[in-house]
């Protein structure tokens, strides 16, 4: 099965999603936040500058989770990110 390639909507609601998680981490260590998330620090590195626009479900809940964000404010980000781009 081939991937399709991200859209400029996906990519950019992937940024807002890693800004709102970099925030939400605040002064917690990137190692840290990721150890109890079950990722490594690579991945949220990625995830947090928008590297990975699109990680797995299970990952956002994890992450979500640690940081104490409610999943419907991570899901209104990337909703936010996706219709600034549609929008232009």
């Amino acid at each position: 099965m081939v991937r399709l390639p991200l859209t400029p909507e996906q990519i950019e609601a992937g940024r807002l999603l890693g800004c709102l998680l970099r925030e939400a981490r605040a002064d917690r260590g990137l190692a840290e936040v990721a150890h109890r998330a079950g990722v490594s620090p690579e991945t949220l590195r990625k995830i947090e500058t928008g590297r990975l626009p699109s990680p797995a479900f299970g990952t956002i809940v994890r992450l979500a989770d640690v940081l104490g964000l409610p999943l419907e404010r991570v899901a209104d980000t990337w909703r936010a990110g996706a219709a600034l781009e549609s929008a232009s």
